[in-house]
């Protein structure tokens, strides 16, 4: 039986202001109304399959979570990991968990923030491949070029096979001259980032080629724990794992000793990585002068644009060929044929240490989320938002004081261990160094403004004493994820 692998770590930042490190393209309603990691498990519905694994960082897990929970798809426990290794060790996990349950397993492996418009069509090139894995070939599944495209690697056919073609060559993403040279020659597809193969056939390759990955994700394995939705697998032999992608760690090799091993199928499913703005304009629908527009936007004169906007009027006048994308804390203007340079943008905000490209201003929480509407010397202002049943950490502060007014519904509070019922239009002070907790007891979100003010107002001014999301532990000084 096919067991599906969704490998959902990546971070995504040519779409940024969009896509950020704690909030990456995966988890965005992009192409629709769902985000595309729900998207990737829907496609599973018509295919019968054991549970998915998933695997994720640290950092997005309780996102992740979400979103899985949504998507109502049967699963594993989401395997977390400590730091981000590239593809082939994700994959290596994933492999090794599979076969605790299933000697046989063939895994389908595929990175989940892509799109995949006529599913129908995948699930047919899913079910004909899946043969050819269970006789022990690795498959990968190659996309027919539509332009010379840079921001892809390609695929070199071989010879034709009964199922596909055999596999000449792997190449990374070629230069706009190399990549002319490819799409005419009609000999290359794009690669897909999609595989298939029997998780078996993957760890022995993986032990032929790179067995220092192998060692150290079979170490990481002996030692996993379950949390919550979760398995923990041991942080210190995970991270002395190298990082590489299947395609440098196994596939290259593999057909560099021309190994008939791996097997490309061509899949017309109308595929897209949605890997910059200008893939994006491409999926989206159009109007009459080619824009495709998110948001309350006004376009006078304007044409083959991208116009995004999230919370503000965003109007045009007399230009073309533009990506705006307006998010509540940043705006980009860029040239739409230029968008892979954003990443340039990106490096340029990292090295002055910039928040704006690990999270946004509205920040999710398992218990809910935030927003920072308004911060000065001395304050910060929060606008809070608690989903029925949640409640926060026991928590202190050192350095601040908080006022919490309530907007819509009612919030049971606890500070000091006196607890006491706030409702709409009340509010409560909270002072420095006393232990306190909000929770939602009702049916209905819970609305409330934070303010906060003291000398220093950094997030990792919190002390957890109690956490129902496992996030402290205060024999180890464990306090991650600090935000509420």
């Amino acid at each position: 039986m096919i067991v599906p692998v969704v490998i959902a770590g990546g971070s995504g930042t040519r779409l940024w202001p969009l896509s950020r490190t704690h909030y990456p393209k995966q988890f965005l309603p992009l192409t629709g109304e769902k985000s595309l990691l729900q998207q990737t498990l829907l496609r599973l519905k018509g295919l019968q399959h054991e549970p998915a694994i998933i695997i994720c960082n640290e950092a997005q897990r309780f996102l992740t979570a979400e979103q899985v929970r949504l998507s109502d798809i049967p699963h594993f426990p989401i395997i977390l990991e400590p730091e981000g290794r590239n593809t082939a060790p994700a994959i290596a996990l994933a492999a090794l968990k599979a076969l605790e349950t299933d000697p046989e397993a063939t895994l389908l492996v595929m990175p989940a923030d892509h799109d995949i418009a006529e599913v129908e069509v995948f699930l047919d090139v899913i079910a004909k491949a899946t043969e050819s894995a269970i006789q022990g070939k690795l498959i990968t599944f190659g996309i027919e070029p539509t332009s010379a495209h840079t921001g892809y690697g390609y695929i070199q056919k071989g010879q034709s096979l009964e199922r596909g073609f055999s596999v000449k060559q792997f190449v990374e993403k070629p230069d706009e001259v190399t990549a002319k040279g490819y799409v005419e020659s009609g000999q290359f597809v794009w690669n897909s980032g999609i595989f298939m193969f029997k998780a078996q056939v993957y760890l022995d390759m993986l032990k032929r080629f790179k067995h220092d990955i192998f060692d150290a994700c079979f170490n990481a394995m002996q030692n996993q724990q379950d949390d919550l939705d979760f398995t923990r697998v041991d942080a210190s032999a995970f991270l002395a794992c190298p990082s590489d992608s299947i395609d440098y760690a196994i596939m290259e090799p593999l057909t560099a000793q021309q190994d008939d091993a791996v097997v490309m199928i061509p899949m017309a499913a109308k595929w897209s990585d949605v890997g910059s703005f200008d893939a994006l304009w491409q999926l989206l629908e159009k109007d009459r002068l080619q824009n495709a527009v998110r948001g309350d936007v006004t376009a006078i004169d304007t044409q083959d644009s991208l116009l995004m906007s999230e919370n503000k009027l965003l109007a045009t006048v007399g230009v073309k060929n533009l990506v705006v994308v307006q998010t509540k804390d940043a705006v980009l203007v860029a040239d739409k044929n230029n968008t892979q340079a954003i990443k340039q943008v990106v490096a340029q905000l990292e090295q002055k240490s910039r928040a704006e490209i690990h999270q946004h201003r509205e920040v999710f929480r398992p218990w809910g989320k935030f927003d920072a509407i308004d911060e000065g010397e001395r304050f910060l202002v929060k606008r809070i938002t608690v989903k029925p049943g949640a409640r926060l950490s026991m928590q202190m502060h050192h350095h601040r004081a908080e006022h919490w007014v309530v907007v819509s519904g009612t919030a049971k509070v606890t500070i000091d261990n006196q607890v006491q019922y706030v409702a709409e239009n009340q509010s409560v002070y909270i002072p420095i160094t006393a232990v306190h907790s909000l929770e939602n007891s009702g049916k209905t979100a819970l609305e409330l403004i934070e303010v906060q003010s003291g000398s220093f107002l950094d997030e990792s001014d919190i002390v957890r004493f109690d956490d129902e999301y496992g996030r402290a532990d205060l024999q180890q000084g464990n306090f991650d994820d600090h935000t509420e």
